[in-house]
């Protein structure tokens, strides 16, 4: 039977031998949308007639006896800062809301429909992605669906909750500072921040340019390869075939635990899921990304002072319009020096080189997603290094001194009895996200991590 908890492999495999029609699957997922969105506040748009429309074509093409694609007839829904042909991409903003439909879909929707899978809608997100928790005071937060008191994390909060939530086997997101990884801890299911240029951006709207990164989300590993590859195009067979990999295991691969800077005293949950993921591994051997601090320090300035002057001109003519927090966030980047931002680039580089030399006696290196469980919406503080510190900002503490040099990085989700879900992340060098796939995969097989419905 597919359902709710069906995987995007199972879905594509039962419509493209005829067990199921695409229109079914499409129908059963609208049908949940309808009935779930308004607990979870996942979408912002849903694309019913489009969906029903692909579906159709999709089910005329199996009648006429033509191959179907990778992922046919899989529900999927992006991030509503990617441009959907007819739906105005609002990106979590009222400033959005006027403006005219795209004419065009993003690159990642055209790659994702080549490849037979059906879009049913946008999700929500925190104001043009900057922020951890999608608590958006425009369009409303959207809701963890393990706890709908609680955050499902941002930006791509959307992302996280509607796949955890059973709307859709799939989604796909952006990663700038922590914005897949993140939502992907929070409401415990997998994804992926794919090396910086990997997956194409194509209309998909900025929010720092040197930064932002495209990736998937999904409840199994083998779902998040096959739209990993999906999305750089691969249709009836993967151009760069990552999920037949994934049973290779993890024999020969050198994993270390990142150590210092990501093993702060007072994030123990997030330490404990990094020991059980290490125990599985048999990882021992503890490494340092050296100045991972300034590397995130860095990554503010770059952020604030790159994202503040994308909307400078609407800052100046329609400051009230933007979230507070939002505006608040871009008038302080619109004000950092010049010389501060080309410091930051220097150290990026410096920095860069320094974790390479790491990589080069280690293939792979476990860190914290997270320093915590999903926070209650609204909660503005969490306990670290004994000192109460704003949540929101480090919601990214562990994200940032990674996509900062576009690493590539799988977070793993760990189920706790009587607890929150808590993700790992799995880092791997520029361009080895199949490593990391590989080593996700021998954890799910050995039922250390997963990520089952929730709600």
């Amino acid at each position: 039977m597919i359902g709710a908890g069906s995987d995007a492999v199972d879905i594509a495999a039962a419509v493209s031998a005829g067990r199921v029609s695409a229109r079914a699957v499409t129908d059963a997922a609208l049908d949940r949308i309808a009935a779930g969105n308004q607990r979870l506040n996942a979408f912002t748009a849903v694309t019913a007639e489009r969906a029903r429309k692909a579906a159709a074509a999709i089910d005329a093409k199996r009648a006429r006896g033509e191959a179907l694609g990778l992922l046919a007839g899989v529900p999927y829904a992006v991030k509503n800062l990617f441009d959907i042909a007819g739906v105005t991409t609002l990106a979590g903003a009222k400033i959005e809301a006027g403006k005219a439909p795209a004419a065009a879909d993003a690159a990642a929707v055209r790659r994702l429909d080549a490849a037979g899978a059906v879009l049913v809608g946008a999700l929500n997100m925190d104001e043009y992605a900057y922020g951890f928790t999608t608590e958006n005071a425009h369009y409303g937060p959207t809701r963890n669906p393990h706890d709908v008191l609680r955050s499902a994390g941002g930006s791509s909060g959307g992302c996280g909750a509607a796949v955890a939530g059973g709307l859709v086997p799939l989604s796909v997101g952006t990663d700038t500072n922590g914005s897949i990884r993140v939502p992907a801890s929070l409401c415990g299911i997998f994804g992926l921040k794919p090396t910086y240029g990997r997956l194409d951006r194509a209309g998909a709207m900025a929010f720092v340019d040197s930064l932002d990164h495209v990736g998937p989300f999904a409840r199994s590993v083998r779902d998040l390869a096959l739209c990993y590859d999906a999305l750089q195009g691969g249709t009836t067979a993967p151009i760069e075939p990552t999920a037949p990999r994934l049973g290779d295991g993890v024999a020969g691969l050198r994993v270390a635990v990142a150590d210092g800077y990501f093993a702060p005293a007072g994030a123990e949950e997030a330490q404990d899921a990094v020991a059980l993921v290490a125990r599985v591994l048999g990882a021992t051997r503890r490494v340092e990304l050296p100045e991972s601090a300034r590397a995130r320090a860095a990554a503010f300035v770059i952020s604030a002072a790159e994202g503040a002057n994308l909307h400078l001109p609407d800052l100046r003519r329609r400051a009230a319009d933007f979230d507070p927090a939002t505006r608040d966030r871009f008038l302080a980047g619109a004000l950092v020096p010049a010389a501060w931002l080309l410091q930051a680039q220097r150290f990026r580089r410096w920095y860069r080189a320094q974790v390479l030399e790491v990589f080069a006696s280690t293939d792979v290196i476990l860190a914290p997603a997270t320093p915590c469980a999903a926070p209650r919406l609204g909660q503005e503080t969490i306990a670290l290094e004994g000192k109460e510190i704003a949540l929101r900002p480090n919601l990214g503490l562990f994200t940032q001194p990674l996509s900062f040099i576009g690493l590539p990085v799988v977070v793993v989700p760990v189920q706790r009895d009587g607890a929150l879900p808590i993700g790992v992340q799995i880092i791997a060098a520029p361009w080895c996200e199949a490593m990391a796939l590989r080593v996700a995969a021998a954890l799910e097989d050995a039922g250390a991590v997963s990520a089952g419905l929730a709600g």
